[in-house]
């Protein structure tokens, strides 16, 4: 597997040849980032004030939530709330259609999420360590089990003064769970059904959910393994966007300012190889039926 795969896109519709698309599709399920090195998300010259880290309130990001329309986390006054509420909308739907085009198996399935962005700087920011993206994870929501999808996402950097997004990547999901899956413990029955019902998950958490939260942890939470497994840096240079199945992919942003970032989820059914993904991996290892 390379890590990152290089594709020559330049526009957010453009119609993606089939051998683009294959290169793609095969990528993206092997557990590749695929890096669009030309593909720009433009700054408008009115939303130009938006790019400052004093727009962001306390919340770790400025998120957008498309289905209630919906704009939270930012700190700013009621026409920047409009102007920067239309940029992530304006990002929202030029994401859409660039995995349209460029994987249309996916497109019947695909589920759009939330809208964030991030301009503030990463490195120096001072978080819990459950919560500090900048150590090596894979991608796991405590409050919104995914059960039977996946988490695809597509990021791209507007920094405005030429700085890097800064990653790393680490071993493969496999060798991860391999890994770490001695040590998880098994759901305890009734606990997923308590936790709906007293609102802390919008949904019954699956034991594919609760076993992704404790690789998540045990990743973020041990020292010696962000120092020592096998890692690798990437720089994603402003004016760049790329695309990424977080829950697969060990990931970590060590540094960088102003980037933007859409959530879409994927049925794992939807894969042309359900068996590469996460779900099927740990049912594997574990021998379980784990949704």
């Amino acid at each position: 597997m390379t890590p990152v795969v290089s594709l020559p896109i330049a526009d957010w519709n453009e119609q993606c040849s089939g051998s683009v698309q294959e290169r793609a599709l095969c990528a993206l399920e092997e557990g590749s980032v695929l890096l669009l090195p030309r593909l720009a998300f433009s700054i408008l010259e009115a939303e130009q004030p938006l790019l400052s880290p004093a727009i962001e309130g306390a919340s770790k990001n400025i998120s957008f939530d498309g289905s209630v329309g919906k704009l939270r986390g930012a700190s700013v006054a009621a026409p920047e709330h409009r102007l920067l509420q239309s940029m992530m909308e304006r990002f929202a739907t030029s994401c859409k259609g660039l995995l349209i085009n460029l994987f249309p198996n996916y497109r019947a399935s695909l589920v759009q999420s939330r809208t964030s962005f991030r301009p503030v700087e990463i490195a120096g920011r001072q978080t819990s360590w459950r919560k500090d993206d900048k150590r090596l994870h894979v991608d796991s929501f405590p409050s919104n089990p995914v059960r039977d999808r996946r988490i695809l996402r597509v990021f791209s950097n507007v920094n405005p003064s030429g700085q890097s997004r800064s990653w790393k990547l680490g071993e493969s999901f496999e060798s991860v769970a391999s890994r770490y899956l001695p040590t998880l413990t098994r759901p305890v029955w009734g606990v997923s059904e308590l936790l709906r019902l007293s609102g802390v998950t919008k949904s019954r958490r699956s034991a594919y959910d609760h076993f992704m939260l404790q690789i998540h942890d045990r990743m973020k939470s041990n020292l010696e393994y962000q120092a020592t497994v096998d890692q690798a840096a990437y720089e994603f240079l402003p004016g760049s966007t790329w695309i990424v199945f977080t829950d697969q992919v060990s990931h970590a942003a060590v540094a960088g300012q102003y980037c933007l970032e859409q959530t879409f989820f994927l049925p794992v059914a939807a894969m042309r190889d359900p068996s590469r993904a996460p779900l099927k991996v740990l049912e594997r290892l574990t021998g379980r039926t784990l949704t």
